[in-house]
């Protein structure tokens, strides 16, 4: 291959380096641009399948397409860890390379972080994480009577929908299990309202579902602590039987080596997803894109995916030497599974106007296809 072809270097294989690197290679040949995808996970999951894999109607290993599939395309991939990123130099060190690049797309998505919640570790489960899964399923399925608290322990978070469509999925397996008359779902939120980033008249609408099935929402919870089946906010408590986490999210710690962002923040963007480095993007759950003052683009898969697609389109634009032009649509649909064989979209538009517009189709069996369908497409599509 000669030296002279340009290298596009993505850095995470989550929604939005998949997104980039296969929109990207669409329009350009291996002659035309060398792609590289870097991530220390070699597989690619969907993250709303690890709620069936809760529920129990899924494995990991049936949820998950293996990163290595991208060779096919034409489109390397590295099985290794990031460990700094020299921006000057335009050089990524990973666990045994030095790689340089033309292009760089950060798309290293969010990291976890429970430990910065004293005692979560030891008295409560990540609902996010996918190798709690099937134990938070068999807990569920062994509570006979108690409580199931659902906490969010800190904004912004993944997928926002999810922790509800948690709750309405759990209700659903209490159900068929027919313990759900002795067992209370409790759900705690550090926001006011239950889906900020929609507004509040869908927020009212999530209420109104969860409220239906007799999850109980308690606004403005901001955890301080985690002690054995209690939870400890810094306005009062609450007891339970099972805990179910959304720790706080945090950037990859190179990311904050590298100057990308400030300690404990997300890599600020505009649109057009541009660093301020040369031919440096970021996307996904990694940055922070603002839409008004109070309000920023949520953390999900199907935005990153949008910006994936954005930045690619500007990349082909340099390297076939075109006028740059695309910016972020902002388009996105986020599904809600009701527990009950069906579900809802809430389908978002961030930069309509003044204000995003919001609307939540209604809870019925096609969406829940749909869903299915979306998944499956990602899947097959991108590796």
């Amino acid at each position: 291959m000669s030296e002279n072809i340009p290298h596009a270097l993505i850095l995470g294989g989550g929604f939005g380096g998949l997104s980039a690197a296969n929109n990207i290679r669409k329009s350009l040949s291996s002659s035309q641009v060398k792609i590289t995808v870097v991530d220390k996970k070699n597989w690619f999951m969907v993250g709303f399948a690890k709620l069936w894999i809760i529920k129990g109607t899924r494995t990991f290993e049936n949820s998950t397409g293996l990163l290595s599939g991208l060779v096919k395309k034409e489109i390397d991939f590295l099985n290794e860890e990031i460990l700094h990123i020299d921006l000057e130099n335009k050089n990524i060190k990973t666990t045994t390379q030095n790689l340089s690049y033309d292009f760089l797309i950060i798309a290293m998505g969010a990291v976890l972080t429970p430990e910065k919640i004293p005692g979560l570790a030891e008295n409560g489960m990540n609902l996010y994480d996918y190798k709690q899964s099937e134990q938070i399923h068999d807990k569920i399925k062994e509570l006979k009577t108690g409580t199931i608290a659902i906490s969010i322990m800190g904004m912004p978070y993944k997928c926002p929908p999810a922790p509800f469509e948690a709750s309405l999925i759990i209700d659903s397996m209490l159900r068929e299990n027919k313990t759900r008359d002795s067992v209370q779902i409790h759900f705690y939120s550090p926001a006011p309202i239950t889906l900020p980033a929609a507004g509040p008249e869908i927020s009212k609408k999530i209420l109104d579902l969860i409220s239906s099935e007799n999850i109980i929402f308690h606004d403005s919870c901001k955890i301080k602590a985690v002690e054995p089946n209690k939870l400890i906010f810094q306005n009062g408590e609450a007891e339970f039987d099972l805990l179910l986490a959304i720790p706080p999210h945090v950037a990859p710690n190179v990311i904050y080596e590298s100057g990308l962002a400030t300690q404990g923040n997300f890599i600020p963007i505009d649109r057009d997803c541009k660093t301020p480095f040369e031919n440096v993007y970021a996307i996904g759950d990694v940055t922070t894109l603002k839409v008004t003052e109070t309000m920023v683009v949520p953390k999900a898969g199907v935005f990153a995916e949008g910006e994936g697609f954005a930045v690619a389109q500007n990349i082909i634009s340099k390297i076939q030497s075109k006028e740059e032009s695309s910016l972020f649509d902002g388009k996105g649909g986020c599904f809600i599974e009701s527990g009950r064989d069906t579900a809802s979209v809430i389908e978002i538009d961030m930069f309509s106007g003044p204000n995003p517009s919001t609307k939540l189709t209604e809870s019925t069996s096609e969406h829940l296809d749909e869903k299915l369908q979306f998944e499956k497409d990602r899947l097959s599509n991108w590796l």
